[in-house]
């Protein structure tokens, strides 16, 4: 089981949720798992400059990149766009990317990453779309490492970088669901 930080559950359509113990590091960032039993889930790397969103398959199984939002300058109308997103792939579960430091502390990034979570919450739960904060440390390192591997020059990576790192941490918090079951 994974350790959660936050305290207070989220109600979810067509989810059931269970309490989570244990370590923190690449494991869900809150009071509970949401289980996703139908429907897909929606990860979301939020940068300053670009946001990399990725999409599952209604199974849950897998992870691929979806789209890169770039930053409007415009919270809202950012936020409207990811909405947009959300309802498009019929998500029933939104996963942020929790960028904590490797020794699991909250930097300043952290600290925004759950400010966003919580205003996307509370535009996503009245929709019936939960949303999640997921350790995602070292997910870029990952994004990056593969996209090098695969011949992706450095100019090509970054304009698929932030979807890439979207990908690599919604997977991961999908195979979490699995092992929690």
């Amino acid at each position: 089981m994974h350790s959660m930080r936050r305290a207070g559950p989220s109600r979810v359509g067509n989810c059931g949720t269970i309490p989570v113990r244990g370590a923190a590091k690449g494991r869900a960032v809150g009071s509970v798992v949401t289980l996703v039993t139908r429907g897909r889930a929606v990860g979301i790397d939020l940068g300053s400059r670009r946001i990399g969103v990725a999409v599952s398959d209604s199974g849950g199984t897998l992870a691929s990149p979806r789209t890169t939002v770039v930053r409007s300058g415009d919270l809202e109308r950012d936020r409207r766009a990811l909405i947009d997103l959300v309802i498009e792939e019929e998500a029933r579960v939104v996963v942020v990317g929790l960028p904590l430091s490797l020794d699991g502390s909250r930097g300043r990034a952290a600290v925004e990453a759950e400010a966003e979570a919580e205003a996307l919450r509370a535009l996503f739960v009245p929709r019936g779309v939960d949303v999640e904060l997921f350790d995602e440390r070292l997910t870029t390192v990952t994004a990056h490492q593969s996209l090098a591997a695969g011949g992706k020059g450095g100019r090509a990576r970054r304009k698929v970088i932030d979807r890439s790192a979207a990908t690599v941490m919604l997977q991961a918090w999908l195979e979490a669901q699995k092992e929690s079951k």
